[in-house]
């Protein structure tokens, strides 16, 4: 199927999420620099609707990106963060998960142990995700348009397949990931990775 069929199929997909699209048009109204609802909670929509159960099942947080090299301090990130959360009512306040990516690299060696180089927008943090099938975002746009990045494309997420980012390091804990998507959807197929480095 052509990357344009897998994108009209996403965007069906997020359409008929009734929470999806209420974290989007709430987020959209925030007007956040170069936002993206991205990684789980969109993947994870597909693999719901690919196999068939309810809407939300699984779904833990709603991930929003924003890229705001203007201040990188913590506090802007927080002011953002409660802003955010008061735009939502439970449980979506307690599910909104923000980070500001132009400070992620201020952060990110400390909490997971590997070099990360600062960032230049939303989208290009996609290519640094875990696995390509988690590399997905979408944005509630103006004219109410949802536009879709994904830099390894649209295959993985709808074949169910999770296998490493091929543009980094195994993610230290891939073992982790892997056990607690296969916990929740068991049809799925795991390319593991060729060497796990000690």
């Amino acid at each position: 199927m052509t990357t344009t069929n897998l994108e009209a199929r996403l965007v069906e997909v997020v359409r008929a999420d009734p929470n999806l699209m209420h974290v989007l048009t709430t987020v959209r109204a925030l007007d956040l620099p170069d936002w993206r609802l991205v990684s789980g909670a969109v993947y994870q929509a597909v693999w719901n609707a690919q196999t068939g159960r309810a809407a939300g099942y699984g779904v833990k947080d709603y991930d929003l990106a924003y890229f705001d090299a203007s201040d990188v301090s913590y506090e802007a990130e927080d002011e953002v963060i409660k802003r955010v959360a008061a735009a939502f009512d439970e449980p979506f306040r307690s599910q909104a998960e923000v980070r500001n990516q132009a400070r992620v690299h201020l952060w990110f060696e400390n909490r997971f142990g590997e070099p990360y180089d600062a960032l230049t927008s939303t989208d290009q943090a996609l290519s640094r995700f875990v696995a390509p099938t988690f590399a997905i975002g979408v944005r509630l746009e103006a004219d109410d348009a949802i536009t879709v990045a994904a830099p390894f494309g649209l295959e993985d997420v709808f074949s169910m397949t999770i296998r490493p980012n091929p543009l980094r390091p195994l993610a230290k804990g891939w073992a982790k990931t892997i056990a607690n998507a296969r916990g929740r959807w068991p049809e799925l197929t795991v390319v593991e990775p060729e060497r796990v480095d000690l």
